[in-house]
Formats: structure tokens, C-alpha cells, sequence
């Protein structure tokens, strides 16, 4: 036998025993890469999800504190300090905002809704979300990530959810 006959009766041995080609490693490798991108986005979005109920649970939490309160002292708190200490802040850091309507001064930062009609008859309670940001209207983009107490409780949310 030759040797060039026998390096090629080696090299199809080789491969018939569980050798890679660079072919096929390449293939592997980009399938992996898909999944990964397609399992990263929705990690990201499961993640998201999350930190939003999470804002939800917060804001109810405190919007009992704020019950207990009003019945204790027959009036609502100034601000969230007064409801003590151990207040969480949101989910991104920043800590929750809270506006008493019996303030009528502070009338012009009350939230409102698309007819710029206030969203609560008693006090706002909100988280500004994931940027940071807000305005008093819900319509404004920085506004759309907030997660908002509505109709005097009844609803607690993601602004982009809420449409009265």
C-alpha cells in the first residue's frame, strides 16, 4: 500500500469516528450564538417584568401605610416621611413620590391623565420607572414608564396600561 493510500484510509477513519469539521463546528457555534441573543432578550424582558410588579407590590404596600395613617390621625400624611422610616425605594433606586391633594398648592403637579384631568381625588402615589423621569401628564413620554395609583386606588400600574 502507498503512503499517500494509506494517509487517506487514516484520515476517513478519523472522521468516521467522531471528528469535527471546521464546517460543522462553525454551524454549532452560530447556532448557539442565536440562542443565546434570543434567550439574552427575553431575560431582559422577564427582568423588566419583574421590577414592575415589584413597583406594584411597593405601591400597595405603602398605600396601606398611608390608610393606617389617615385613620390614625384623620388626616393624610404631609409626605412619605411621616409614615416613618423603612420606606423601600422603587425597583431602579429612586425613591417613591407622593403628592397629598389636601395640598392645594400643589395642584399643578397632581398626575392627569389624556384630558389633563387629575387621576386620584385624595394623593398620587407613584414610582417615575425605569428612566428616572416624570411629568404630571401621563401623556408625556418620560411619563410612560411610570408605574402610577389611579382612580383613587383602584388601579396601581404601568402608565402605558392605564387608559380611564
Amino acid at each position: 500500500m502507498s503512503p499517500t493510500a494509506h494517509f487517506t484510509r487514516l484520515a476517513h477513519a478519523a472522521h468516521r469516528h467522531g471528528g469535527w469539521t471546521l464546517l460543522e463546528l462553525m454551524l454549532a457555534v452560530a447556532i448557539v450564538g442565536v440562542l443565546a441573543v434570543i434567550a439574552s432578550g427575553q431575560y431582559t424582558q422577564y427582568r423588566e417584568r419583574t421590577l414592575i410588579v415589584q413597583a406594584v407590590l411597593d405601591i400597595g404596600a405603602i398605600e396601606s401605610q398611608i390608610g393606617r395613617f389617615q385613620a390614625d390621625n384623620r388626616a393624610l400624611p404631609a409626605t412619605l416621611a411621616d409614615l416613618g422610616a423603612g420606606l423601600p425605594n422603587d425597583p431602579w433606586g429612586h425613591p417613591y413620590q407622593y403628592l397629598s391633594h389636601d395640598d392645594t398648592k400643589g395642584k399643578a403637579g397632581f398626575r392627569k391623565d389624556k384630558r389633563i384631568v387629575p387621576i386620584n381625588t385624595d394623593y398620587d402615589l407613584y414610582s417615575m420607572g425605569k428612566d428616572g423621569g416624570s411629568v404630571p401628564p401621563l401623556t408625556a413620554k418620560v411619563s410612560r414608564d411610570d408605574i402610577v395609583r389611579a382612580n383613587d386606588g383602584r388601579f396601581i400600574g404601568l402608565v402605558s396600561d392605564f387608559d380611564p
